[in-house]
């Protein structure tokens, strides 16, 4: 699942690299590692990358 949510990303995402979006989408998912209920994990790392990427993908265009 986690795949699809870097494939959905870097499509949506397309100016930044897609090593940069698979980083991203990993590193948040390694912080749910743990978590006791893993059925909503895909859903909150989609969340939290998108927001960050936002973010990357703004300044991008910002220093362009």
């Amino acid at each position: 699942m986690i795949d699809q949510v870097v494939e959905r990303l870097a499509t949506a995402f397309s100016d930044l690299p897609a090593e940069d979006v698979d980083a991203v989408v990993r590193a948040k998912h390694d912080r749910f590692r743990d978590s006791t209920v893993q059925e909503f994990v895909p859903l909150l790392v989609e969340r939290r990358s998108r927001a960050e990427l936002a973010v990357k993908a703004s300044s991008l265009t910002w220093s362009s």
